[in-house]
């Protein structure tokens, strides 16, 4: 059986048929390094160039165990075959996300 871990802020409910999976925040939240270059003005609206480093803080693999992590974590360690992003999200009647249908990798 495959372990799954929270490594999100947010509780995660994970909606499979009749079948609900809710996650509670596992306590660690890797981060990713933001760099930001100045690009350019456009009507007078500053446009930075973004882009990230390397994710800290993030367990080492382990068997059997998978982690939901952001998209900007899972993008920053693309050789990580243990990260997993939440997919095909469900919202409430005013646009907030509840949970999801899916995971995904990137």
């Amino acid at each position: 059986m495959t372990k799954i871990i929270n490594l999100t802020p947010h509780t995660i409910t994970i909606y499979g048929g009749e079948k609900k999976l809710v996650l509670k925040p596992y306590g660690i939240v890797p981060r990713v390094e933001k760099f930001i270059e100045r690009e350019v003005i456009v009507d007078g609206i500053q446009v930075n160039h973004v882009f990230y480093g390397k994710p800290e803080g993030l367990p080492e693999p382990k068997a059997n165990t998978i982690y939901i992590v952001s998209a900007i974590t899972a993008k920053a360690a693309p050789n990580r075959k243990d990260l997993y992003i939440v997919d095909d999200t469900i919202r409430d009647e005013n646009g907030r996300i509840i949970g999801c249908r899916a995971l995904a990798q990137v």
